[in-house]
């Protein structure tokens, strides 16, 4: 009996104790705390640093100056940024289903956790709009998608999510007094009316998911037609002479390398989208049942450097660059990257 109340106390506590407001706050054993943080810290450092070499690599080496890899520049800075500042405090929150970093916290990690969802979304949407044109028409490309005008387009994708966000955060209320805001103390919640999660739905996920998939289909129907001109004997004697396939060749495997960083967003994203739906959760805390769609969402972040090491080459031979310290020699930034043909 001794014992069995020695151990009841420990299954539920409160997130704050000296006040009556608290939320309840679950407990795990030691062990449990142990792999969780250890599962967290490797996730951070993945994701922090794989996402660091991406902006350096794309950054420094003048060769990499290219409209595809320039989308891919701004995806890897809006992942390491989840990785910086979103993933540390939701993984938190989630193992000790409690949010301790007060109100103010809060907000900004709202902001920040909403904002680089969508501007990862905007990314992968010009993504596949790149592909779409390198591979469907690819004198088209050549002109019209020049390295100023996937500035101007990223540029536009990090004024406009941070705009609408905002907006939408702000309009439902998820700015205002924490204690007004959430049901206890210790919860930091996304408050979403039932108007504004279909609209947000719809304009975040489902309209950029429609555009990708779309894409990608007529990008990989045209794909295919080429390949049984390229393969018919017919095919092959003109490509002989005629570097264009060659380049279309070429495109099509960027595509389909680009293709799985996408499918991959889309693995992580539509589970969480559809749980929440099947749920029907409107209002939806960061200490609630999320754990496990959370961590495949957040595990996105982690997991497009390690795809840009096993699909690139370019991507392994400027981690060896980095590490050798060999960019910080004169003219390093000139070093081709492209000696080895893939």
């Amino acid at each position: 009996m001794e014992i069995a109340n020695s151990e009841e106390p420990q299954a539920v506590q409160y997130c704050f104790p000296s006040s009556n407001a608290s939320c309840l706050k679950e407990m795990r054993s030691k062990a449990a705390y142990a792999a969780l943080y250890t599962v967290l810290v490797i996730m951070v450092t993945l994701t922090v640093c794989g996402n660091l070499v991406v902006i350096i690599s794309v950054s420094h080496f003048k060769q990499l100056h290219t409209p595809t890899n320039l989308i891919l520049l701004s995806l890897a800075v809006a992942d390491f940024l989840i990785g910086l500042i979103v993933l540390p405090l939701s993984m938190t929150a989630l193992i000790e289903t409690c949010w301790y970093f007060g109100d103010m916290l809060c907000s900004v990690y709202k902001f920040f956790d909403s904002v680089l969802v969508s501007v990862s979304s905007c990314n992968l949407v010009l993504i596949a709009i790149d592909r779409y044109f390198a591979v469907c028409d690819p004198l088209l490309y050549s002109t019209k998608i020049t390295v100023n005008v996937m500035h101007l387009l990223i540029l536009f994708s990090w004024l406009l999510s941070p705009s609408y966000m905002l907006a939408f955060l702000y309009l439902n209320g998820n700015f205002d007094d924490g204690e007004k805001l959430n049901s206890c103390l210790g919860e930091c919640s996304f408050v979403v009316t039932d108007l504004w999660g279909i609209s947000n739905l719809i304009f975040t996920v489902i309209f950029p998911c429609f555009i990708m998939i779309a894409l990608y289909v007529k990008i990989f129907l045209v794909a295919k037609r080429h390949a049984k001109i390229i393969n018919s004997s017919v095919g092959r004697e003109h490509m002989k002479g005629n570097s264009s396939e060659i380049s279309k060749s070429s495109e099509r495997k960027a595509a389909k390398k680009l293709g799985i960083v996408v499918l991959a967003f889309l693995l992580c994203w539509i589970p969480c989208y559809i749980w929440i739906l099947i749920a029907g959760s409107v209002n939806v805390s960061t200490t609630a049942a999320l754990f496990t769609p959370s961590v495949i969402v957040y595990l996105n972040s982690c997991v497009n450097p390690i795809l840009y090491a096993l699909l690139y080459p370019w991507f392994q031979k400027s981690l060896k660059l980095i590490f050798t310290f060999k960019i910080c020699y004169v003219a390093s930034s000139f070093i081709n990257l492209f000696k080895d043909k893939h």
